[in-house]
């Protein structure tokens, strides 16, 4: 069967498993604090849109390290691609540290500042949750570069295996501290934190013993590589600061969010958990892109790079539309899941179909943009990024959502309106090709 690439899905479906399994770590969070009450759901959305700033400046990082890994493998130059995993983890875990200390000293005001309207109780949940949550940066950091870094050397299958292992771990205490030991948003936010500690130390000690390409050695004798850092962060910062523009986008309408109320406070952070589990294969062929064609251009192989990226375009948006047509008619049992609430229920559904009807548009928002920065194409995509997220998800978010009154709604059009500008821009990138002219690593022989 011709329309099956056995380069593409052995890569993605790995990842797609792992990826479920993450996403369902968050997604069974939610659900029980569901249960808990609206307060403790509510809070739990909160704090994740300010952890998820951080856990995507961290994924951004593991980029630049999954990159040059990947051309460097595709080279065959093993001895760099080691060198590179060292420099990616080693400085991603210093800059996590100093974000930690940092986070815990100004926890307080910050909670205060972003969602000071939100009703008491919802506040002093959200201090409980981000205090436990935000110790476990470092372990994410860890987590997430070394993941990334296996998958640019081409090994998916030990990041798949981890991330099922953390979230077994998850569900089993999670259960147990909610509803056996009755500790409520504290026992979710420490079911969470032990599965990520659980996840970092395991990944780690896999590095250390080495899997078929990479290797973690002579730690003691570590020393840092300006040329390797160079290219690092030069793929690196700006798809962290493309990442941190474009959670702190998400993080302002999450502000706004707060205005309408516990109801709408809800409701999206309910959707927002579906509709990211049901995006599992998009986001697992993001991975896959970058991968691919990072290895593809480390070769100079460009004509294959745009082949492969263009066939994982077309078969995200084809996985996308099909779930989307399985989903539609379940949306009002499936957020019935999550909370008894009638009210959650019918915005949180309604939120979700709106999403759902304009999914095709994903792809080429998401899935291109990942494959520009395989190639290396990194400050495009943040150009395009910062275009489609504060000129239009967030203003006309805005004024759908609170100056025409639409609510929530209206939030979630703004969105889908930043997905057709940013999906357009990138889908003019790739037809011109230019993408395929950038060089993060000079061909070099074998050592």
């Amino acid at each position: 069967m011709k329309w099956i690439r056995k380069d593409v899905f052995n890569l993605a479906i790995p990842i797609m498993t792992e990826q479920l399994f993450v996403i369902s770590l968050g997604m069974i969070n939610t659900m029980m604090a569901g249960h808990i009450g609206k307060e403790a759901v509510s809070a739990i959305g909160m704090v994740d849109s300010v952890n998820n700033i951080f856990i995507a400046f961290f994924s951004a990082l593991a980029i630049g390290g999954m990159v040059v890994v990947a051309q460097f493998v595709g080279q065959g130059n093993i001895k760099k691609a080691n060198a590179t995993m060292q420099q990616a983890l080693f400085s991603g875990l210093i800059i996590t540290v100093i974000i930690t200390i940092l986070m815990f000293l100004f926890q307080g005001p910050l909670i205060g500042m972003l969602f000071g309207n939100a009703e008491q109780l919802v506040i002093s949940n959200a201090h409980t949750y981000l205090g436990i949550t935000l110790l476990t940066y470092p372990l994410i950091t860890i987590d997430l570069i070394a993941n990334g870094l296996l998958r640019g050397a081409g090994d998916t299958k030990t990041p798949m295996k981890i991330s099922i292992f953390m979230n077994v771990i998850n569900v089993c205490l999670t259960y147990t501290f909610i509803n056996i030991m009755h500790l409520g948003i504290m026992g979710a936010a420490l079911g969470i934190a032990v599965a990520r500690i659980s996840g970092g130390i395991i990944i780690l000690t896999v590095l250390i013993r080495g899997s078929k390409i990479l290797k973690l050695t002579k730690i003691k004798k570590f020393k840092f590589d300006k040329s390797l850092l160079k290219l690092i962060f030069g793929i690196g910062v700006p798809a962290s600061v493309e990442s941190l523009l474009f959670t702190g986008g998400k993080l302002i309408t999450q502000i706004y969010i707060v205005d309408m109320g516990t109801i709408a406070i809800a409701s999206n952070a309910i959707a927002g958990s579906v509709a990211t589990m049901l995006n599992v294969p998009g986001n697992s062929l993001c991975i896959a892109a970058t991968a691919l064609v990072g290895r593809h251009m480390g070769r100079g192989e460009s004509r294959e790079a745009e082949s492969a990226l263009s066939y994982i375009t077309k078969l995200s948006t084809i996985a996308l539309i099909a779930i989307a047509l399985i989903f539609i008619p379940f949306s009002q049992w499936i957020t019935s899941l999550f909370t008894t609430n009638q009210e959650i229920i019918h915005l949180a559904s309604i939120v979700l179909i709106v999403n759902s009807a304009c999914i095709p548009l994903w792809s080429i928002s998401f899935v291109l943009p990942a494959g520009l920065k395989g190639a290396g194409d990194v400050k495009y995509t943040l150009i395009t990024s910062i275009i489609g997220m504060w000129l239009f998800r967030i203003t006309l978010g805005y004024l759908l959502g609170i100056v025409l009154n639409f609510g929530l709604i209206g939030v979630w059009m703004g969105m889908i309106v930043d997905w057709v500008v940013r999906g357009s821009l990138y889908l003019i990138r790739f037809k011109k090709g230019k993408w395929k002219q950038k060089t993060v690593i000079k061909m070099t022989t074998s050592s």
